[in-house]
C-alpha cells in the first residue's frame, strides 16, 4: 500500500474500533491498515519460529517436486497472524490467492461456486473455517482429496450428480477453535499449524518495524512499554502504536518516549498489565460485588453492563489465561492476582472449596 492510501486508510480508522483498544479482532477500516504493516515473506515475520520454520520445509518441497503443497490448517487467537501467513503461502508460491470465510459459505453451493472458479495452483483461504455449514465441509471433504466435487442437479427421486473436476489447489483454513473442526477435516489437512502469543520482546521487534513503516519517531523505552501492554498480540500492539502516535503528535514533542507512550495508555485505559476498562470492570464485580465469587457469567454480565457473549469471548479469555479469573462449575471467581492488582485484600475463604463440585452447579457452566 503507498503513503496516500495508508494515510487514507489510517484516517478512516480514527473512527475508532469496535471492541476497544485491546480486542484482538479487526474491524472495518483497520484491516486496510494492517495490510499496510504486513510482512510480505516468510523472512519478515517476527516471531513463530517453529511454525515459520515448518511451513518454510513444505513450501520449499512443494516448489522442488512442481507441484501444489498440503492443505494447511492454522489454528490459535485472533490477531496472532493466521491471515497474514496464508498471504506469505500465496507469494511465495507465486499463486493467486482467493479469500473467503466459513460464515460466507451457507450452502455447499456456495462452495462449488468457489471451487469451479480455481485454477492449477491458486490458493484458497478460507478464515473461520470452523463456522462453514456441514453440507460444505461434507462437499470440501471430497474436494481436497480427490480434486473433484460432486454437484446435485433437481431434488428427490429425480435428482442426478454430477462429478465436476477442479485443478489441483491449496486450501488454508484458519480458525480460532481448532476443536470445532470435524475429524474428518483436520485429518485431511497435510500441515497443522499452532500460532502461539508472542514474546515481550517479539513484540518490541514487532512495534519497531511498524513505527518504521508509519513515520513515527520511537525510543527503545517507548517501543517496550506498548509491547508490555499489548497482551501477546501483533494485533493489538499496532493498534496501541497507533493510538501512542496520536498522542504524541498533538500532546508532546511527536517522539513516542516511555513516558508519552505511559501518559497516552493511561489516558486510553490500558494499564501496564494489559487489562482495559472491561477487564478491570470484571475483576471490580468479582471482588467488590460478589466478594470474589463464585458467580454466573449471565450475572456477571449484567454487574458489568454488557453482553454475556462480550465478557465470555473478549475479558475472559485474557483474564484466565493470566491468572486473574477461574472458571469452577459453581461459576467464575477471582484469584489472588486478582485481588492484587486491584490493590484489594482477599476475604479468607478456602480456594480448594472453590474449584470443588459440591453445592449448586452455575445454570451457565450447564
Amino acid at each position: 500500500m503507498h503513503e496516500d492510501e495508508l494515510a487514507a486508510a489510517e484516517e478512516a480508522h480514527l473512527q475508532g474500533v469496535r471492541g476497544g483498544l485491546t480486542a484482538a479482532e479487526a474491524e472495518g477500516d483497520e484491516r486496510a491498515v494492517e495490510a499496510a504493516l504486513r510482512p510480505r515473506s516468510l523472512d519478515e515475520v517476527i516471531g513463530q519460529g517453529r511454525v515459520r520454520a515448518q511451513l518454510g520445509l513444505v513450501l520449499e518441497a512443494a516448489r522442488q517436486r512442481g507441484r501444489a503443497p498440503d492443505h494447511v490448517l492454522l489454528s490459535g487467537p485472533p490477531g496472532l497472524g493466521k491471515t497474514t501467513l496464508a498471504m506469505i503461502i500465496a507469494a511465495e508460491l507465486t499463486s493467486p490467492l482467493r479469500l473467503t470465510s466459513g460464515p460466507a459459505i451457507t450452502h455447499a453451493g456456495d462452495l462449488a461456486s468457489i471451487l469451479s472458479g480455481l485454477n492449477d495452483g491458486d490458493v484458497l483461504f478460507v478464515d473461520e473455517i470452523h463456522r462453514m455449514s456441514r453440507p460444505a465441509e461434507e462437499m470440501l471433504y471430497l474436494a481436497m482429496e480427490d480434486f473433484r466435487v460432486d454437484v446435485v442437479i433437481g431434488k428427490g427421486p429425480g435428482a442426478t450428480s454430477i462429478p465436476l473436476d477442479i485443478p489441483p489447489f491449496t486450501l488454508v483454513g484458519a480458525t480460532t477453535r481448532a476443536g470445532l473442526l470435524p475429524g474428518p477435516l483436520r485429518d485431511r489437512f497435510g500441515f497443522t499449524g499452532h500460532l502461539e502469543f508472542y514474546e515481550p520482546d517479539e513484540l518490541e521487534t514487532i512495534v519497531r518495524r511498524s513505527a518504521g513503516l508509519l513515520g513515527v519517531e520511537l525510543t527503545g523505552g517507548g517501543a517496550a512499554e506498548i509491547a508490555a501492554r499489548s497482551r501477546g498480540t501483533p494485533r493489538i500492539a499496532n493498534r496501541l502504536l497507533r493510538r501512542v502516535r496520536d498522542y504524541a503528535q498533538v500532546r508532546a514533542d511527536g517522539v513516542v518516549t516511555l513516558e508519552v507512550a505511559q501518559r497516552a495508555l493511561d489516558l486510553y485505559e490500558v494499564d501496564p498489565l494489559g487489562l482495559d476498562r472491561l477487564d478491570r470492570a470484571v475483576l471490580d464485580a468479582l471482588c467488590s460485588r460478589f466478594g470474589g465469587g463464585p458467580v454466573g457469567l449471565a450475572t456477571l454480565a449484567v454487574a458489568v453492563g454488557e453482553e454475556r457473549e462480550t465478557v465470555e469471548e473478549v475479558a475472559e479469555p485474557f483474564l484466565v489465561r493470566n491468572g486473574f479469573l477461574a472458571r469452577t462449575p459453581r461459576g467464575r471467581i477471582a484469584t489472588p492476582a486478582a485481588w492484587s492488582h486491584l490493590g484489594l485484600r482477599p476475604p479468607a475463604v478456602d480456594q480448594e472449596q472453590l474449584f470443588s463440585i459440591t453445592g449448586d452447579p452455575d445454570p451457565d457452566e450447564r
